[in-house]
């Protein structure tokens, strides 16, 4: 009797432990290091429940030793729970630059098991929460060759070793290790791997909800569209890829919503709809932080008028007298993708990257959004 009332009280604390953690909602935001070392006080520490630091490097197949500024970086990010003892600190490794290596890590039980160790190394000695597999893409093309078919299979194994491992030694450690994946919205991604499998064996997946319209693309258009706009050629958007990966079979609380804190323009394009959906000619499209668009293009005197797109709730500039065209989330988009997160119970906002939003106008308003969310707005 006395070992049934102690399974019955276990299980009592348990389920609103469980409760509590599909019922939270993550904000993460990649920290990205672009040669200069990380400074504690530009991270809004507080406004962030999760910080993914990219990249780490691979090397002969596994994660590269860190060089001095990485692992001073990684303390200085660590500092950060002085702050806000809640926030998780996971390493991201891959990035589409950076992801030549992970055919071949993911290809047997071997290579497997050499990448997890040095993964569990890395958290450990860093006092990490965790790894964030960045693999774009199994099976996708790649200049140096080296992808295959056996990826849509491997891609699961790799990140099923890396949870079995992380279980263990999380059990030695007393402390939970969080896996996590950041992942394309287009079918080509959903068709060459088995996210329904996937998502057993990590915390969150980091639905990229965006770029979909880059340098590739004979024609303007919204790059992170929450609704698909019926007048989109390529009709997609992020409402449409969140539907994809449920019909995948994606537990809705594993989906961590990605969103741009960054954009992209033309130069050269037709003044018709503002120059939403028109044809531009190759090579002139270019990337834009928040930072400068709301600086710089959203400034009185600009040329620049913002437009809203309703269809897709998205806000594009438009200059005719230079024929730019700049596609972009302010903070109006950003909480109605608070909001649909919320209507969709999805696990949370991921954005990047924090260098495009110093002065966390963005952050804010989904710290807004999030907030309202909690309150049952």
């Amino acid at each position: 009797m006395k070992i049934r009332n102690a399974l019955l009280l276990a299980l009592s604390l348990a389920v609103p432990l469980v409760q509590a953690q599909k019922n939270s909602s993550q904000i993460i935001g990649y920290v990205f290091s672009r040669g200069q070392a990380l400074n504690a006080n530009e991270i809004a520490a507080k406004k962030l429940t999760r910080i993914h630091y990219a990249f780490i490097n691979t090397r002969d197949g596994a994660l590269a030793e860190l060089t001095p500024m990485q692992a001073g970086d990684l303390a200085t990010l660590v500092s950060l729970k002085k702050i806000n003892p809640k926030l998780t600190l996971v390493a991201s490794t891959g990035g589409f630059a950076r992801s030549e290596d992970f055919s071949d890590i993911a290809l047997t039980p071997a290579s497997r098991a050499k990448f997890v160790a040095s993964c569990l190394h890395l958290v450990e000695t860093q006092k990490l929460d965790g790894i964030d597999v960045d693999w774009e893409y199994p099976s996708f093309p790649r200049p140096n060759g080296r992808f295959r078919a056996a990826d849509k299979q491997n891609y699961t194994l790799l990140l099923r070793d890396l949870r079995m491992a992380f279980d263990t030694a999380g059990t030695r450690l007393h402390r939970h290790l969080i896996t996590s994946t950041a992942t394309n919205g287009n079918m080509f991604f959903i068709n060459n791997t088995e996210l329904a499998q996937v998502a057993k064996y990590v915390d969150t997946i980091a639905l990229m909800g965006y770029d979909y319209y880059d340098r590739s693309d004979p024609t303007t258009g919204n790059h992170s569209p929450l609704f698909t706009d019926p007048a989109d050629p390529k009709k997609l958007s992020d409402d449409q890829s969140v539907r994809d990966y449920l019909a995948a079979g994606v537990p809705p609380e594993k989906i961590v919503l990605g969103v741009p804190f960054y954009g992209h323009g033309w130069t050269g394009v037709p003044s018709a709809n503002h120059g939403l959906f028109q044809p531009v000619p190759k090579g002139r499209m270019f990337d834009v932080l928040y930072t400068e668009i709301a600086k710089k293009n959203l400034a009185p005197g600009s040329g620049f008028t913002r437009y809203w797109d309703a269809a897709s709730a998205v806000p594009y500039l438009y200059n005719p007298a230079t024929q730019t065209f700049i596609t972009y989330d302010d903070p109006e988009s950003m909480k109605r993708k608070c909001a649909y997160v919320r209507e969709k119970h999805l696990g949370g906002i991921m954005f990047w990257a924090y260098n495009g939003d110093p002065d966390n106008i963005l952050l804010d308003a989904i710290n807004a959004g999030q907030h309202a969310a909690t309150q049952g707005k």
